[in-house]
């Protein structure tokens, strides 16, 4: 089945109910998500941090909490190298922030002894679901890599087409996204998506996946603005995945279709071992529930 909705995330038949190692719950917003997942058979927690003040926390709220595995860490170091030891032992399927800081948590993912690093890059998937919009949208990378390379943008394309074929599509169009359509030499964005088109044309990626560029925005999702401005591409107006250039787009465009747009949105950190879920405390409860089932899905699916 294609997840076309971002609420079908959390109706989907688990073929297994996965093990989520939560870093620093001490968190009331990221618990009651992670609670409320349980509840819907999405994922199985376990609890990393200052046990006493999960206890109260989940006592304060009402959250049972009582049947789950707590392991008793206040350190916070200590409890992203716990969380991700779980991770890499095979204890736990896939790992989510709690009240730590990222640099903490993504230090121990990428540690070489019993990390999670693998030959690819971290790089952040958000899927927004945007009212005006026909299907998900999948951008990347506003969250992580600040100005990728094109070396950098290939492994970031592979692991959106990871998110992507993991809710079940077979066709992945990836619109490599620049202020202009024509390739200035003095604009690197377009260098890098002529680049990424040729190699895409050349037989590089998988099946079933289409990548063109350069292209600006409203090209990738707007059929009548291509008709308009006589631009020819067989995934223009139809774009799944947009390929930013630099984090500043993508962190304008994620939250503009957010703040304006009233956009529903998950998140996923991809090219480890096993996925991250990386939430902002901005982000909605609902949001925080979105990504912990898109993890839990890409576990049961890429990591079984």
């Amino acid at each position: 089945m294609s997840i076309k909705k971002l609420d079908q995330l959390l109706k989907v038949n688990y073929e297994r109910k996965v093990k989520l190692a939560v870093v620093a719950s001490q968190d009331e917003e990221v618990l009651q998500a992670i609670v409320e997942a349980n509840e819907l058979g999405i994922a199985e927690p376990i609890l990393i941090g200052n046990k006493e003040e999960t206890r109260a926390i989940a006592r304060e709220k009402g959250l049972k909490i009582d049947d789950y595995e707590i392991i008793d860490e206040k350190d916070l170091v200590k409890s992203a190298e716990i969380g991700v030891k779980l991770v890499s032992e095979g204890k736990a399927d896939f790992i989510m922030k709690g009240l730590v800081d990222t640099s903490i948590l993504l230090k121990a993912v990428l540690n070489k002894e019993w990390g999670l690093r693998t030959n690819s890059l971290l790089s952040h998937v958000m899927i927004y679901e945007v009212p005006s919009y026909d299907k998900l949208l999948y951008l990347t990378d506003g969250g992580m890599n600040l100005y990728p390379n094109l070396d950098d943008k290939v492994k970031i394309i592979e692991n959106s087409i990871k998110v992507v074929k993991a809710l079940g599509n077979e066709r992945v169009n990836v619109a490599c996204l620049a202020a202009k359509e024509k390739v200035n030499p003095k604009m690197e964005a377009t260098v890098d998506a002529m680049e990424l088109k040729k190699m895409y044309e050349e037989g590089y990626f998988e099946e079933g996946v289409i990548v063109d560029g350069p292209m600006a925005l409203d090209l990738a999702i707007s059929k009548k603005s291509a008709e308009i401005k006589g631009y020819e591409s067989q995934i223009a107006g139809e774009a799944d995945v947009l390929l930013v250039p630099t984090i500043e787009m993508g962190n304008g465009i994620g939250k503009s279709i957010t703040y304006f747009a009233n956009g529903k949105s998950a998140g996923i950190i991809m090219g480890a071992k096993a996925p991250i879920v990386l939430v902002s405390r901005a982000d909605s409860h609902e949001s925080k529930l979105y990504s912990i089932a898109l993890g839990s899905i890409i576990s049961n699916h890429l990591y079984k």
